[in-house]
């Protein structure tokens, strides 16, 4: 069975009705049978929340329900609900059900997910295999604080390595200008998104789940009212260029979603990801097909590190609660200026051969 859910606002609140807006659910056929738990805990998770009402007879999709009713932004609510798909169907597949999971399946999923490629081809790299350990044992715990299981089966699971480095592509500053030359040539919203994006450093879901009604003044400063993540607001100062683009975009448009698409809905991530491939290949730029929105939030990162920017303030802009987040940014670009194949090949001054 599968199940489109209508679109919602990004700014809603974090009821259990935005579930659904994450996806379609595939049931399986037959569902394993759910294992005994306290009954007096299972009804009190919320019915119909998923609106699928065959559903509410696995305790499980209540317990998923109930779980993503606590996460305040919408793009964690996305991620999670992707990763507890992902599971159940992997828990399914092997006639096991989710909650029934021991220690050994969670492990055995882990690996699978790093040696056998998926539908992409390619296997998962490291840091998503964490982050999707890392929402399945939030989702046991909370099982657990609602008194509805016993267990955490992820609570002891070894999580993969994750490189302290940031793999995310970023451009040298000719590079940024050539990416924004091309949003010129291509019209008022690529040079808004861009150069937002660039000027700003802002994820991209920070900028296209903002409204036009998130713009406005404060303290002579032209701002943007942003959600950032574990849902904390922040006013994100434009600067004059940030300022000319949006305005020259948005013309006459007084309210509705900031960014839209071709169909004059709000743009959704996946769109601004094609745009920045596309935009970088109009640029000609070499790196184009390993680019992505987040490379220009690495970009503002690195340039700021470049103008000598310290890291309290960097961190502050990047809306870092922790600073060793920022730190990974700074490590990959000093690792690579300071690399020393640099002065070994100074030192070799080898002349290429002429032909």
């Amino acid at each position: 069975m599968l199940h489109e859910p209508p679109p919602t606002g990004p700014d809603d609140p974090p009821v259990a009705r935005d579930v659904n807006e994450l996806g379609a659910i595939t049931v399986a056929t037959p569902t394993p049978t759910p294992p005994a738990l306290p009954a007096v805990a299972v009804d009190r998770l919320p019915r119909g929340e998923l609106g699928i009402p065959d559903l509410d007879e696995d305790p499980f999709w209540r317990l998923v329900a109930a779980f993503l009713v606590e996460c305040r932004r919408p793009q964690t609510r996305r991620a999670y609900f992707t990763d507890l798909k992902a599971w159940y169907a992997w828990c399914t597949g092997r006639e096991l059900h989710p909650l029934q999971a021991r220690r050994h399946d969670v492990a055995l999923w882990a690996r699978q997910l790093a040696e056998e490629p998926g539908a992409s081809g390619k296997v998962q790299a490291p840091a998503s295999i964490a982050r999707r350990l890392s929402c399945l044992s939030s989702f046991y715990g909370y099982g657990i604080e609602v008194l509805v299981l016993k267990d955490n089966p992820v609570a002891n699971v070894k999580r993969p390595r994750v490189s302290t480095d940031s793999l995310t592509v970023g451009l040298a500053r000719d590079e940024l200008e050539q990416l924004l030359d091309a949003a010129e040539a291509d019209g008022l919203r690529s040079v808004a998104l861009m150069t937002l994006l660039a000027y700003n450093g802002l994820r991209v879901d920070e900028a296209l789940s903002r409204d036009v009604e998130h713009l406005g003044h404060q303290q002579g400063h032209r701002v943007l009212r942003i959600s950032r993540k574990g849902g904390r607001d922040a006013l994100e100062p434009l600067s004059a260029p940030v300022e000319r683009a949006l305005d020259a975009y948005l013309g006459d448009r007084t309210s509705g979603a900031l960014f839209l698409d071709d169909q004059g809905r709000r743009m959704y991530e996946a769109q601004a990801w094609r745009l920045v491939r596309r935009l970088a290949r109009n640029a000609g730029l070499k790196c184009a097909g390993q680019l992505s929105p987040h490379s220009l939030r690495h970009t503002f990162a690195t340039s700021l590190d470049d103008a000598g920017v310290p890291l309290q303030d960097i961190q502050d802009a990047m809306g870092h609660a922790d600073p060793r987040t920022t730190r990974r940014y700074m490590a990959t670009h000093q690792h690579l200026d300071r690399h020393a194949t640099y002065a070994f090949a100074a030192w070799m001054r080898r002349a290429p051969r002429v032909e």
